[in-house]
């Protein structure tokens, strides 16, 4: 899963140390986080081209390999 996936308003602060963010009902994570958790966001650079992998086509559905798996957690 990315990191930085797009920038989100906070839509409150709840503690010295927690904010609530303002996120679509498509991410499936607790609205309240730490403080060391939320980074300013840098728009892209000028000029760089965020590059997406091609996808690749089965059973007329478009899908992505994957290439690496960086790390693995059990739930």
């Amino acid at each position: 899963m990315e990191c930085f996936v797009e920038p989100y308003r906070i839509k409150g602060i709840i503690l010295s140390n927690a904010v609530e963010l303002e996120l679509s009902s498509s991410i499936r994570i607790h609205l309240v986080v730490n403080i060391g958790q939320v980074h300013l966001y840098k728009p892209q650079v000028e000029g760089q081209k965020k590059i997406l992998p091609k996808p690749v086509i089965i059973k007329g559905k478009e899908e992505f390999e994957v290439e690496e798996i960086l790390n693995k957690r059990i739930v």
